[in-house]
């Protein structure tokens, strides 16, 4: 029997960004530099697959620095963590080795800055995220109030409107938190923002591709897992643009084949912590079952490189 035509879209930018890269990359110097077991703190990213081999080379995946042996060396995830963690571990004089993505530390810099300067803040992005509790972390409690919507912020009660500021995680969906802003902004006119957008590169390209091919598909499918917040906003965002159908799957066999029976033009993406290999996996599942055409949508091309912590580039 023919397989019936399709055609798929391959968003481009998609899946690993800089700091993803740099975190896997942090713990696989870890364990070539000390040795197995190397311990992290939360998954290093949000993604079964990346654990999984992280694992089995040997990273020990814990919730908290107390499942952490002194002798061993800690790896703090790409979300970044509390302040309280890298203390505790220099008290207990672990070897600890932050992974935490270079554009979120540039949210934990700007809060404690707006803190120093005396002004209460503000955070737009998701109760329970990692992300979130390691910002809101960076400063003693009550001086972080949580926002996740512009109704929210109708009901924030503030120690000073003349003294806020306001920063965001940094995986939301873009048009979402330009909402929640201009709510801050109305609701509070002195309210200081950050000099550049908090929301990273990453989260917005791949958002900005999915934008760009949802006019011509009539489904999406993102890689990426349940716990991703930048994968979870690509589906919103897909939705929000008019794409009739979109869904999350981990890998190939997750996918949902009867939501997709006779489409002939379907999305493909993937979060920012999803690798590659996933996409060529899903990319196989479609051929096995159609007769495939591949195209790809650019609407960026990203360049962004981070550099591992110096106590990695030296001898152990």
């Amino acid at each position: 029997m023919d397989k019936p035509p399709l055609t798929l879209l391959l968003a481009a930018p998609r899946g690993f960004c800089a700091g993803v890269d740099r975190a896997i990359r942090i713990v696989e110097l870890a364990l070539g530099k000390w040795g197995a077991p190397v311990y992290v703190r939360h998954e290093i990213v949000h993604n079964r697959h990346v654990v999984d081999g992280l694992r089995a080379k040997g990273a020990v995946f814990v919730e908290e620095l107390s499942d952490c042996p002194d002798d061993r060396p800690v790896v703090f995830s790409a979300h970044g963590v509390p302040r309280s963690v890298p203390e505790e571990a220099a008290r207990r004089r672990m070897i600890a080795v932050d992974a935490t993505c270079p554009l979120v530390t540039k949210v934990h810099n700007e809060a404690r800055r707006h803190h120093e300067q005396g002004r209460q803040l503000v955070m737009v992005g998701h109760a329970g995220h990692p992300e979130t509790i390691g910002t809101m972390g960076q400063l003693p409690p009550g001086e972080v109030l949580l926002v996740e919507t512009a109704e929210d912020v109708a009901r924030l009660e503030v120690r000073d409107p003349g003294r806020l500021a306001f920063v965001t995680q940094t995986t939301l969906s873009v048009d979402d938190t330009a909402a929640v802003v201009a709510a801050l902004r109305a609701r509070f006119p002195a309210i200081v923002g950050p000099g550049r957008e908090d929301i990273c590169y990453a989260t917005t390209n791949r958002q900005e591709a999915v934008k760009a091919m949802a006019p011509r598909i009539e489904a999406l499918v993102v890689i990426g897992a349940p716990n991703s917040s930048n994968s979870k906003r690509l589906v919103e965002v897909g939705r929000a643009a008019g794409c009739g159908h979109a869904q999350l799957v981990q890998r190939a066999a997750d996918i949902d084949w009867r939501a997709l029976a006779g489409a002939r033009t379907v999305g493909l993406t993937a979060g920012a912590s999803a690798p590659e290999v996933l996409v060529d996996e899903v990319i196989a599942a479609f051929r096995d079952r159609h007769a495939l055409t591949l195209e790809t949508v650019e609407t960026a091309v990203e360049t962004v490189e981070f550099r591992v912590p110096k106590a990695l580039r030296e001898p152990a």
